[in-house]
C-alpha cells in the first residue's frame, strides 16, 4: 500500500518515520493523531524480527512434537508481518524470511505426523538452530517425509515475494522482469499443483530464480542471467 511514511504528531509536534517504527502512534507521547509530511510511497514491510531463542531454550524440557506447534505458530506470525517493499524500494527475498517459511511448514508437518522419523526430527532441530540468523540446512538433506513440506514452503515464499514484485513492477515497468516473473509463476503453480511433492533441488531452483529476479530489478543486470539459468534448469528437468 502507499503511505506517507514521514509523520508529525498533532499533539506534541514530534516527527518520526513509520518505516522505522511500523506504527502511527507518536513515539514521544503515544498519540495516534498524526499527519504525513511527505508524498505517498509504496511500503509493505514491517520492522519485525524473528527470535527463536525462547523456543530453543525449551528443547530440553518439551518433546519435539510439542515444541513444533509453537515453532510453526511463531514463524507464521513473523512471515505474516513481513513484506518486501520498503519506502518504495524492492528488497531481496532474504534467507531469514525463507527459513521462517520453511520452518513453519516443516514444524507443522512434523506436528501432524503420528510417528515422525528421526531424520525429520533432526532436520527440524537443525532448522530451529539457525533460522532466525538466515541459516538453513541444504536442500540435499531434506528427508523424504518432509519433501512435500519443503516444496510447498519454497512455493509459498516465492508467492509472497512475487506479489510485491508485481506491485513494484506496476509502478516501475520492466518487460524483461515481467517475462521472468511469469515463468516463475508457472513453475510455482506446478509445485502447488503437485502439493509440493517435487525434487527439493527443483524447489530450491524456484526460490533462487525469484531471488535473482529481485536482484535484477534492484539494478544487478547479471542477476537476470542467473534467474534465467535457474528457470532453464527447471524446464530441462521437465523434458
Amino acid at each position: 500500500m502507499k503511505i506517507r511514511g514521514d509523520r508529525e504528531c498533532k499533539s506534541c509536534g514530534t516527527r518520526w518515520s513509520y518505516y522505522d517504527t511500523g506504527s502511527v502512534a507518536c513515539p514521544s507521547c503515544g498519540s495516534v493523531h498524526s499527519v504525513g509530511v511527505d508524498d505517498r510511497t509504496e511500503h509493505t514491510d514491517s520492522p519485525v524480527e524473528l527470535d527463536l531463542t525462547p523456543l530453543r531454550n525449551r528443547i530440553d524440557e518439551a518433546t519435539t512434537a510439542e515444541l513444533a506447534e509453537d515453532v510453526a505458530r511463531t514463524c507464521r506470525e513473523y512471515a505474516r508481518k513481513r513484506g518486501f517493499i520498503d519506502s518504495g524500494r524492492l528488497k531481496p527475498l532474504d534467507e531469514t524470511y525463507v527459513a521462517a517459511v520453511e520452518l513453519a511448514a516443516v514444524a507443522g508437518a512434523f506436528a501432524r505426523r503420528t510417528r515422525p522419523g528421526d531424520a525429520a526430527e533432526l532436520y527440524l532441530l537443525d532448522l530451529l538452530a539457525g533460522a532466525d540468523a538466515g541459516e538453513r540446512p541444504g536442500h540435499e538433506s531434506v528427508p523424504d517425509e518432509l519433501r512435500a513440506a519443503f516444496g510447498l514452503a519454497m512455493a509459498d515464499a516465492v508467492d509472497s515475494y512475487q506479489r510485491d514484485v508485481r506491485t513494484y513492477l506496476d509502478s516501475n515497468p520492466d518487460e524483461h522482469a515481467r517475462r521472468l516473473s511469469g515463468r516463475i509463476r508457472d513453475h510455482r503453480k506446478r509445485v502447488e499443483a503437485l502439493d509440493g511433492d517435487v525434487d527439493p533441488a527443483d524447489a530450491n531452483r524456484l526460490m533462487h530464480a525469484a531471488r535473482d529476479l529481485g536482484r535484477y530489478i534492484d539494478g544487478d543486470e547479471s542477476a537476470a542471467v542467473t534467474a534465467d539459468n535457474w528457470l532453464s534448469g527447471l524446464e530441462r528437468d521437465r523434458t
